[in-house]
């Protein structure tokens, strides 16, 4: 499969206090829609990997028919778990170049999904940009998403700790999940995983950062420098 690590995703309760925060951490950190409604920010580098601020309703349980009606089966069960587990890094995407071939791929391979859902949003300086992304039924497995399009990194970043990219994400993997897990992320050097008893993103390390953050305002999330 032709996938790599796009996002980290990172549920936090209030999105304008996340982003308070994280910059006072020394992030750039872009909101993905107008400030004043959205549910979802950026910390973004010159290339690979980034982090995603997210927040949800605090009564998305309540939609959770409503949410496997639009995205497929099991979509509700996992947006309803970033929200219940509390403060902390809930999701992983993998973005894949062959979007349509890789989720054949998937398929053929017995990984059950739900509906491609296609999506667009508008940036606050009024930009379009469209994607596509996919959940498997099982809400722990990292889900798929297409390239944004047009694509969104920026030609220059800079931010004040010194960060220059997402160099490293760890994860633990249940025995019912390794060997989807491995098949998904394939030969992606970023991810460092170990056997647990649950699917979940652990901690991330990010090259550049010249000093450990303080821990009071990271959302419940483990970034450490580069090792």
């Amino acid at each position: 499969m032709r996938t790599r690590c796009s996002h980290v995703l990172l549920w936090v309760e209030d999105i304008h206090q996340a982003v308070q925060d994280f910059r006072q951490l020394g992030f750039t950190v872009d909101y993905a829609t107008k400030e004043k409604s959205a549910q979802h920010a950026h910390i973004w580098f010159r290339e690979g990997a980034i982090i995603e601020l997210l927040t949800s309703p605090s009564n998305a349980q309540y939609f959770k028919w409503i949410i496997d009606l639009f995205a497929g089966r099991g979509a509700g069960r996992r947006m309803i778990r970033w929200s219940q587990e509390g403060e902390g890094f809930c999701d992983v995407a993998l973005v894949s170049d062959d979007f349509d071939n890789d989720l054949s791929a998937m398929k053929r391979e017995g990984v059950q999904t739900g509906r491609v859902i296609p999506w667009q949003r508008t940036k606050p300086n009024g930009q379009k940009t469209s994607f596509r992304f996919v959940y498997p039924r099982s809400e722990r497995l990292p889900f798929i998403v297409s390239p944004y399009n047009p694509p969104q990194y920026p030609q220059e970043t800079n931010h004040k700790n010194g960060a220059t990219g997402l160099s490293k994400v760890h994860m633990e993997v249940s025995e019912q999940d390794w060997k989807t897990v491995q098949r998904l992320i394939d030969k992606d050097s970023t991810f460092n995983i170990k056997p647990g008893p649950t699917t979940k993103v652990t901690g991330i390390e990010v090259s550049g950062l010249r000093e450990n953050l303080d821990p009071t305002l990271l959302h419940g999330s483990k970034i450490n420098p580069a090792s």
